[in-house]
């Protein structure tokens, strides 16, 4: 750092900027754009502006935290605290002020404007078999001549009337079994827990007499930037809630290499994660059995579906193997687990976990959940599917085989580095269109269903705002640049005299598309930078390549159909993704999305037995293709990083759209080049 103006680094946002020494964090964050509320003036009253500073090494963002980086805790804390508590290692921005290099992350509840987890549940049939069960039990009175204990006399009624032999019970229940059993008068209602593999059925609960309340599971998928959880209903599937959040680990790296690194150079560090994740955990499940308004303790079972490096920080193991090769796992295997051996506090006592199969070291439990839930392998059309996040998971095949890959996409298509980026939350732009004539740009904002010139906008977005761009946003900006002749079929952007437009503003040796003016009313400007171009062009080459990779594999040069899963699918559409050359070219009517495809095959899982040995056996005979071993890859790359691609034909998109060729650095007229373009097609 210098010495004068340390560097501050706020996460989610990833907005970073250097300050004076002594510079309260409220003040830095103002300065940055980052969303953090305070609503007392910085007087330390209303408690709105709570940080989490984080020390140590942070590879990713090239700092060392020292633990004096930010002012020790004055007087105004300690009362606060003293009074109305703070949660431990939480700031209160307006208070703490910047002594070094520092990263600070903001959390949800801090924030002005929300997040956008935009993995909601996809309608989807699902046939109910689920592993846990109520049954109503008579169970025989003790007798002075009949010397055995309630609970055998309970296993053999359930043997004798249920046909359920062996069962077994956690301490905890078996404690509460006898006054259970006296006030219900030796009849008494169980909640039964039987695994796929033929375990001995286990006692998760019981209440005295007759109980027919419903019991509920939740599916999480536990992404690298998002956590994501639907609570359903065990006895019909329906999905009462659906919440998510951030997912805290961001704040010690955004992508799953920089989490890795942090543990190898923070020893300890993979605990913190742990600690973090699990915390984050039972906040979400409180948050839902709250908004149902159920009792806690109904919520008896969860399923879960992550990437391999949460998986292994989710179950606390440290998951340096995978950062490097072989990228061994600890365990690939499916797990059952008790909920306690997670730390999940804010379900049932005895709840139980079952947590997916991965299918290799960096294709994990949700890309088999996206197989179960889009099931390639019962296919008779060759299917490519894509999730899409922080790290891609791409899956190819039919009934005859599939193979899968992962791809480091990065954090750019989630709105992260990015110069105007921000994640999905209100006043985010997620949609663009350009002019190909005018070259003026319209957009939608995240809680506005108006377009940026329908009359109304300006009020409908009064509140929010226009504060930055989210990923499809960009994803979208980048598209229409290209399809209106602002960028290059390299990436280059046009200055205003090759392009025809005022909005093109030189940006040092590069240029910029200026796509919004906040600036009269104090608001921002955003613009699409050269380096934006960039980032988005290393993100879907990755994509693009992982993809080609397969296909190679499979000895193809066309799939019948692209599936887009995830955030990604829902919001983005085909042509814009083609354009970019982010997937194979195919016809547009067939390439669809699937939604959240991972939490669909949580949900699966959750729901239905029979679905947990299918995984298991599909996972078995899926073939993975190492991106990071593969030599192809990286020419793959290379030529996937023109607009759409360097070398590959596009002729279905060629069908629908007419892409202009100008040639920035060689001085060519991109209008020009456009409408020439135009009128020979």
């Amino acid at each position: 750092m210098t010495d004068q103006m340390p560097l501050v680094i706020f996460t989610p946002s990833g907005k970073r900027g250097r300050f004076a020494l002594g510079t309260p964090v409220l003040t830095a964050a103002r300065q940055l754009g980052v969303d953090l509320d305070s609503v007392c003036g910085g007087r330390g009253i209303c408690s709105k502006c709570q940080v989490s500073p984080s020390y140590g090494d942070f590879s990713k963002h090239g700092v060392r935290v020292a633990d004096d980086a930010l002012s020790a805790v004055n007087a105004v804390e300690e009362r606060y605290d003293r009074l109305r508590g703070l949660k431990p290692g939480r700031r209160l921005g307006c208070q703490a002020t910047i002594q070094g290099d520092v990263v600070i992350d903001v959390p949800p509840e801090s924030q002005v404007h929300k997040q956008v987890v935009r993995k909601e549940a996809t309608a989807r049939a699902i046939t109910m078999d689920p592993a846990t069960r109520l049954c109503l039990v008579q169970v025989e009175e003790p007798d002075m001549h009949e010397p055995s204990g309630d609970f055998e006399r309970l296993q053999k009624a359930l043997s004798a009337q249920w046909g359920i032999d062996g069962l077994t019970a956690p301490l905890p229940v078996l404690s509460r079994l006898q006054p259970i059993l006296r006030k219900g008068n030796w009849q008494v209602t169980v909640a039964i827990h039987h695994d796929h593999t033929g375990a001995a059925p286990r006692l998760i609960d019981l209440w005295p007499g007759f109980h027919d309340g419903a019991l509920y599971g939740l599916a999480i998928d536990l992404g690298s930037t998002t956590i994501a959880a639907h609570l359903c209903d065990l006895v019909n599937g329906e999905v009462r809630a659906s919440a998510g959040i951030m997912n805290p680990q961001i704040r010690f790296g955004e992508d799953l290499m920089s989490r890795v690194s942090y543990v190898m150079m923070n020893p300890g560090g993979d605990r913190e994660m742990t600690a973090a994740v699990r915390q984050a955990l039972n906040d979400l499940a409180a948050s839902l059995a709250a908004e149902a308004g159920i009792d806690a303790r109904t919520i008896v079972e969860a399923s879960f579906v992550c990437n391999p490096v949460m998986h292994h920080l989710l179950l606390g193991i440290d998951p340096v193997e995978l950062g490097q090769a072989p990228f061994a796992l600890a365990t690939s295997s499916s797990l059952s687990l008790d909920a306690a051996e997670l730390d999940l506090t804010a379900v049932n006592p005895a709840a139980r976990v079952y947590i997916l199969p991965c299918i290799a070291g960096h294709v994990g439990a949700d890309a088999a959940a996206v197989a179960l839930s889009e099931e390639p392998y019962r296919s008779e059309d060759l299917v490519l599917i894509v999730d899409v996040g922080t790290n891609a998971e791409i899956l190819l095949g039919n009934k005859e085989r599939v193979l899968a890959c992962s791809s480091p996409t990065g954090p750019a298509f989630e709105g992260a580095q990015i110069s105007s980026g921000q994640r999905a939350a209100p006043g985010a732009i997620e949609r663009v269109q350009i002019d190909p004539e005018t070259k003026e740009p319209r957009f939608r904002v995240i809680g506005c269903d108006l377009w940026s010139d329908d009359s109304g906008f300006a009020a409908a977005t009064a509140t929010t705002g226009v504060t930055g761009i989210c990923g499809s946003g960009i994803i979208e900006a980048v598209a229409e640049m290209r399809m209106a002749g602002l960028v290059d079929a390299s990436g280059l952007i046009g200055a205003a005299g090759q392009t025809g437009t005022s909005r093109m503003e030189p940006e040092g040796r590069t240029q910029s598309y200026l796509l919004y003016d906040g600036s009269a009313d104090g608001g921002p400007r955003i613009t699409v930078t050269q380096g934006d171009i960039r980032a988005i062009q290393l993100a879907k080459s990755a994509l693009y390549a992982g993809a080609r990779l397969l296909m190679d594999e499979m000895g193809v040069d066309k799939v019948d159909r692209v599936v887009l899963a995830g955030a990604f699918g829902a919001h983005i559409s085909p042509k814009h993704a083609m354009v970019l050359g982010m997937i194979p070219d195919a016809p547009l009517d067939r390439v669809m999305s699937a939604g959240n495809a991972a939490g669909t095959g949580a949900r699966i899982a959750l729901c239905n037995l029979a679905a947990r040995t299918e995984i298991e056996q599909v996972v078995g005979r899926i073939h993975k293709v190492e991106t990071a071993v593969e030599p192809r890859f990286q020419e793959h790359f290379i030529a996937a990083n023109a607009l759409p691609h360097a070398t590959d034909p596009f002729p279905e998109l060629a069908k629908v759209v007419s892409l202009p060729n100008p040639s920035f650095n060689t001085g060519g007229d991109g209008a020009a080049a456009g409408r020439r373009r135009r009128r020979r097609g």
